[in-house]
């Protein structure tokens, strides 16, 4: 890696409106690059937003390795309510006979759709209030029928929030207290928690800005629509944290499970299927048109890099990683135990998927 030239990319960002930057590579247990600049200081907390997803696959998998849970079980094993499901066949509704499995949730292959407004939500919103939890509400969303049968396509969508809610019913716990003893603790990620629907009280959280219609930055609340309240943990994207603590876990998921103390959270063979594609060529093919993500595809909750000469990529096949609403992304390769955490704070900004990250992944290979 050109630590001249990533200094050079990050700095290049502040002429396009991002008002502060921040990010950490990590090599084999190793910080090897960190830098930072705007309004970005060394203990700024970021919504992270998608890259919760993430810390979820890992927790999910974890339960996967210790065979609670298989890939092929069907939801409905741990979720009663997703035992009745029906799909919108162009307006046209249909009994699906066939079960949602496992790893429909975990490779977006669900049928379900990000839709924060679907009437089951709103239903258990009116009648719980603030105290409608992760179950309560994941339960609602099959209320509406799903958009295709699992399985048929990939669509972004809430599948990893029903994912919480199976780890919760597997592990007897609230999914925030299982993350925090089997991931956050053991990895000392001391500065990463859940968002409140609100969070202009939140101390040292990072001004969160957003690209308006006309293409300008602006500044907008500290709000986190993805939690619907104060009692709902989502695991698609709720949590807050910082550049440090996720740095710690991408370089523990890339260095094969193990951080830099020697604590395990996973299994080497475990993250290997963790960023193996799940997807067929329909979703592969969906992948691209919806988020055109080319040369990609999608395992458990991490996109993987499977043809790096098909977009001139200078990343191996086999990198994996995600991003966030708010514009960060963690990316990790196994081969050369190499992670990049990279975060800003801007809602809406097509150009940190489209050009930034890419960026990142190649200078980081450079």
């Amino acid at each position: 890696m050109n630590a001249k030239q990533m200094t050079e990319y990050l700095d290049s960002l502040e002429s396009h409106g991002i008002p502060s930057v921040d990010c950490i590579v990590f090599e084999n247990h190793e910080l090897i690059y960190r830098h930072r600049n705007g309004e970005c200081k060394e203990s700024t907390l970021y919504l992270m937003f998608s890259m919760t997803k993430v810390l979820t696959m890992t927790a999910m998998m974890q339960l996967v390795e210790q065979g609670k849970v298989d890939l092929e079980d069907p939801v409905s094993r741990f979720l009663p309510a997703y035992g009745k499901l029906s799909v919108n066949r162009d307006g046209r509704i249909e009994k699906i006979e066939s079960p949602m499995l496992i790893k429909h949730l975990l490779s977006m292959q669900s049928g379900l759709d990000y839709n924060l407004e679907r009437p089951g939500i709103m239903r258990v919103l009116r009648e719980r209030g603030q105290q409608a939890t992760t179950r309560e509400i994941v339960d609602s969303f099959v209320e509406s029928p799903l958009i295709f049968a699992p399985g048929e396509h990939f669509e972004y969508s809430l599948s990893h929030d029903v994912a919480a809610a199976v780890i919760e019913v597997v592990s007897g716990m609230k999914f925030s207290e299982y993350l925090k003893r089997n991931i956050w603790t053991p990895l000392h990620m001391e500065r990463t928690f859940f968002a409140k629907p609100m969070n202009d009280d939140v101390a040292d959280l990072a001004q969160q800005y957003i690209v308006n219609e006309q293409g300008k930055i602006e500044k907008m609340p500290s709000s986190c629509n993805y939690q619907f309240t104060v009692s709902y943990e989502s695991g698609g994207a709720g949590l807050i944290s910082c550049t440090e603590d996720y740095a710690k876990f991408a370089d523990t998921m890339a260095c094969g499970g193990v951080s830099t103390e020697g604590v395990r959270i996973l299994q080497a063979a475990t993250i290997e299927r963790m960023k193996q594609n799940l997807l067929g060529e329909t979703g592969k093919k969906d992948i691209v048109t919806k988020m055109g993500r080319r040369g990609y595809g999608y395992g458990c909750g991490v996109q993987v890099l499977l043809e790096p000469e098909l977009i001139g990529a200078k990343a191996p096949a086999g990198v994996f990683g995600w991003d966030g609403a708010a514009g960060s992304c963690i990316i990790m390769d196994t081969a050369s135990k190499r992670s990049l955490v990279y975060t800003q704070h801007v809602r809406n900004c097509g150009m940190a998927y489209d050009t930034i990250h890419p960026r990142l992944r190649d200078l980081l290979f450079s």
